[in-house]
C-alpha cells in the first residue's frame, strides 16, 4: 500500500483542482513550501485537520526509526571567502545569521579542506619545504586569510558543543607526492607532462615508512595547531576521493597503501588527539575498496565512520550492510555546473532521499558561496548556496539552499529517521528529541497535489504547489 501511495505521489496522480484548504494549523504545526518561482512561502494557515476524499494518504510510523541524525552542512574553501569578501560586512553577517541561526539553514556541520582544494586560489600545503619530514616548518598561516575566518563566523553563532568540524586533505604536500606536483593528470589548467601522469589505482603517494611517518605527522600537526587557533576539530579523514586523478590537487591511492597508512601510521599517530579518523571519502560505486582496513580489525579498529559522494552512493548500500557499527556521512553533494538552476536542485532532492534512505547521519553540502558562474581556478564551474555578482556588488541565495534547508532547517540533531519506502523520491520522516515530525514532500507533477500526512495519531491534509518541495512539522 505505501509503496502506491509513493508512486501516486511521485506522478502526481492526485490533483487538488482549484479547491482550497480551510482550516488552520493546530498548535505549533507548520508548513513551508518552495518552487523554482518562489522560495520558503510560509502556508502554515492552509494545513487542515483530518483527511480529504481523493487524496493521496501517507502514513508516517514513529516506532519505525532507523539511524541518528547528526546534522547538516556545508564545506569551506579560499573561493568562498573571496565571494562573500565583495560584499559588505552587513551583507556578510546577514549570510551567515541565516546559514548559522536556528530560525535559518540552523547548519551545526562544517567541513574544511587540509590545504589545497579544487576550489583554493591555488596549490599550497603546511609543509611547503621539501623533505621537512620532522614538520619543523609546518604552518596553518595562510588559512587566517581565507579558511579561519570563515569557520570563525559559524563558530561565532553555533555552540561548541554542537558544532561539528572535520577536514580531509585533497592533496599531500607534492613532494610526498611520486611525480612531485599536486596535480595528477595533465591538463591545459596546469603544467603537468602526459610522464606525470598517475592513473587511478595507482599510489601516487611515496609509499615507504619514512613518509607514511611524515604524513601521519602532518595530520596530528594540523589536528593541534586548529586546536590552538581556537578550531577543535571532530573528526579528519585520510584522503578526499583517493581514486581521482584530477587536474586539480589530488592523490590516488591504492586501497592496500592507503589501508596500511591508516592501520599502522594515522591511526596511532591520531590516538590521544581527541579527533576521530573516519574512511573517506569514497567516490567509486566499490564497496570492496573499504574491505583491506575494514576488515583487518588491528587497522579497523581507528575508523569510527566512513564518507561517501558521487558514484560512492552506491557503495553506501553494501558498507552500510556490513557494517552497521560505522557512523556514515554524505561529505559532499554533487555540485552542478555554476547554473544553479531548478533541475539541478530537484537532482539534490533525489540525492538526499538516496543518501538518508541508505543511513547518512550527516549531509554537507560542497561550495558555501561563490561568484557568479562558480568558475574555479582549475576550470570548473560549480553550484553553491549563495552566488555573489562581484560587478553589480550583490548576492543571493540559490534553489539548492532554500531545498537543503526544508531540511536542516527542522531535523535536529538526535533526530531519528523514520523509514518510509526505500524507493521513494516523494518524501523523507524524521522524528525529533522533542517528538516532533518532519515530513519533507516533493510533488514532481505539473499540476498540484493534496496529500493527508497521519501521524502521532492525528491526519492533516496539506497542498503540494506543482514541481515544488514541501516541509511539514507535527508539534
Amino acid at each position: 500500500m505505501e509503496r502506491e501511495v509513493m508512486r501516486r505521489l511521485r506522478a502526481g496522480s492526485v490533483a487538488a483542482g482549484v479547491m482550497s484548504l480551510v482550516g488552520a494549523a493546530f498548535g505549533a504545526d507548520a508548513l513551508v513550501t518552495t518552487t523554482a518561482q518562489e522560495h520558503w512561502r510560509n502556508a502554515s494557515a492552509e494545513i487542515a485537520d483530518g483527511a480529504a476524499e481523493g487524496a493521496v494518504k501517507l502514513a508516517v510510523d514513529t516506532g519505525r526509526t532507523d539511524q541518528t541524525i547528526i546534522g547538516f552542512g556545508v564545506c569551506m574553501s579560499e573561493l568562498s571567502h573571496d565571494a562573500l569578501a565583495v560584499l559588505s560586512a552587513g551583507e556578510r553577517k546577514t549570510v551567515f545569521d541565516e546559514m548559522y541561526s536556528p530560525e535559518g539553514g540552523a547548519f551545526t556541520v562544517l567541513r574544511t579542506p587540509i590545504g589545497a582544494s579544487d576550489f583554493s586560489r591555488d596549490f599550497y600545503s603546511y609543509a611547503e619545504t621539501p623533505d621537512d619530514f620532522e614538520m619543523a616548518h609546518f604552518s596553518i598561516a595562510r588559512d587566517e586569510k581565507g579558511l579561519l575566518p570563515l569557520i570563525r563566523e559559524a563558530q561565532s553563532r553555533v555552540p561548541a558543543d554542537v558544532l561539528k568540524i572535520w577536514a580531509s586533505p585533497w592533496c599531500p604536500p607534492a613532494w610526498m607526492k611520486t611525480n612531485g606536483k599536486a596535480e595528477s593528470r595533465p591538463d591545459t589548467v596546469n603544467d603537468l607532462k602526459p610522464e606525470d601522469r598517475i592513473f587511478e589505482g595507482e599510489d601516487g603517494f611515496i609509499c615507504d615508512n619514512r613518509h607514511f611517518k611524515a604524513y601521519a605527522r602532518y595530520f596530528r600537526k594540523y589536528v593541534e595547531a586548529y586546536r590552538a587557533a581556537g578550531v577543535p576539530l571532530w573528526m579528519v579523514m585520510p584522503q578526499n576521493e583517493f581514486n581521482s586523478d584530477q587536474n586539480f590537487p589530488s592523490c590516488t591511492w591504492s586501497a592496500g597503501q592507503l589501508a596500511k597508512f591508516i592501520g599502522q601510521y594515522l591511526g596511532p599517530a591520531l590516538e590521544g588527539s581527541g579527533v576521530e579518523l573516519y574512511f573517506g571519502t569514497m567516490e567509486r560505486p566499490n564497496a570492496a575498496l573499504l574491505a583491506p582496513v575494514l576488515d583487518r580489525p588491528a587497522y579497523a579498529k581507528y575508523v569510527k565512520g566512513a564518507a561517501f559522494q558521487w558514484a560512492g552512493a552506491s557503495a553506501l548500500v553494501t558498507i552500510r550492510a556490513k557494517h552497521p557499527e560505522l557512523t556514515l556521512v554524505m561529505s559532499e553533494q554533487e555540485c552542478g555546473d555554476g547554473r544553479n538552476d531548478w533541475s539541478h536542485a530537484m537532482h539534490c532532492w533525489d540525492l538526499m532521499c538516496h543518501y538518508f534512505g541508505n543511513g547518512v547521519s550527516v549531509y554537507d553540502y560542497w561550495n558555501m558561496a561563490l561568484k557568479k558562474d562558480g568558475l574555479s581556478h582549475w576550470g570548473w564551474r560549480q553550484n553553491s548556496l549563495v552566488v555573489v555578482d562581484a560587478e553589480k556588488r550583490a548576492w543571493s541565495w540559490t534553489h539548492e539552499y532554500y531545498v537543503l534547508k526544508h531540511l536542516s532547517r527542522y531535523v535536529r540533531r538526535g533526530a531519528k529517521r523514520i523509514r518510509l519506502d526505500d524507493d521513494s523520491r516523494a518524501a523523507m520522516a524524521f522524528v525529533n528529541p522533542d517528538s516532533s515530525v518532519v515530513v519533507a514532500l516533493r510533488n514532481a507533477a505539473s499540476t498540484p497535489t493534496r496529500v493527508v500526512v497521519s501521524a502521532k495519531g492525528r491526519t492533516r491534509t496539506v497542498a503540494l504547489p506543482a514541481d515544488s518541495v514541501s516541509t511539514l512539522v507535527m508539534e
